[in-house]
């Protein structure tokens, strides 16, 4: 008797927490949910954080999560001028609350998978097929804010909101990309060129300048000449005085008394 009140009270409360745990339900921070109501329908009322009731059996929440998640979007399109270029965006997103509803019946809880890619590939095709393959390297701020205000616009159409989009990749084909390393080892060699032609017009700017400078002392020395012909006689001296002052820090060269034979100590 005692064993099968022991028996019918585990069954009791067995039978309690399952219809408990299935009358209850917890939204945690970063969620939302949407009530599907099996004789109504999806429910447009969106639920925030905390927890709540519904009818078990009839009712079933969506979870949705409305926090900032980041997505990378690749693309391989062509510019203006017929290249092949790959180009990737990494994009924030949310969505709107107030249209989630819509978003669950449309596309479901995996919204950002269907969409964002989708929507990315038009607009980067729209916006690269309006530059040449040059531009999109010198103009890439005005192509990146292009792709954003237009992919923007576009995920409201969807209840997206998008927090962020940037341009993290672009490579063109192998052909251009070999062209423009090209294009660079010969504007450096140009730049190199230049660098030496600069250099021999100032080396011969110099020499002409010097040339000159001489002239100029060849001259002031014939005047001073003419003035002075004492000042022929002062330079030789001055010349003679250098020469000696030389001489006599070398280590080789041995001064001599006047009129001494230089032949010493040799037998006569």
């Amino acid at each position: 008797m005692f064993g099968q009140r022991i028996s019918s009270g585990a069954v009791a409360l067995g039978v309690g927490g399952y219809l408990l745990s299935n009358v209850m339900y917890t939204v945690y921070p970063g969620q939302r949910v949407i009530i599907f109501d099996r004789i109504k329908g999806l429910r447009d009322e969106v639920i925030g954080e905390g927890t709540h009731f519904l009818i078990p059996f009839i009712q079933t929440p969506k979870y949705f999560d409305i926090r900032l998640k980041p997505r990378t979007i690749t693309s391989v399109t062509g510019t203006k001028d017929l290249q092949d270029v790959n180009i990737s965006l990494r994009v924030l997103s949310y969505p709107q609350e107030q249209r989630l509803s819509d978003i669950m019946n449309t596309y479901g809880v995996h919204y950002d998978e269907s969409v964002l890619p989708s929507i990315g590939n038009e607009v980067l095709k729209s916006v690269v097929a309006q530059y040449d393959a040059a531009q999109l390297i010198t103009k890439r701020d005005v192509v990146s804010k292009m792709v954003r205000d237009a992919l923007t616009k576009r995920a409201k159409d969807f209840g997206i909101i998008l927090q962020d989009v940037s341009i993290t990749h672009l490579a063109f084909g192998a052909e251009f990309t070999k062209a423009i390393e090209s294009k660079q080892v010969m504007s450096q060699e140009a730049e190199r060129s230049k660098y030496v032609v600069q250099k021999m017009e100032e080396l011969k700017k110099a020499a002409i300048i010097r040339a000159e400078g001489d002239a100029e002392y060849a001259r002031m020395m014939q005047e001073a000449t003419k003035a002075n012909p004492s000042f022929v006689e002062l330079r030789q001296v001055e010349a003679t005085k250098e020469i000696i002052s030389k001489l006599a820090k070398s280590p080789n060269v041995t001064f001599l008394p006047n009129q001494t034979n230089v032949l010493l100590g040799l037998p006569k």
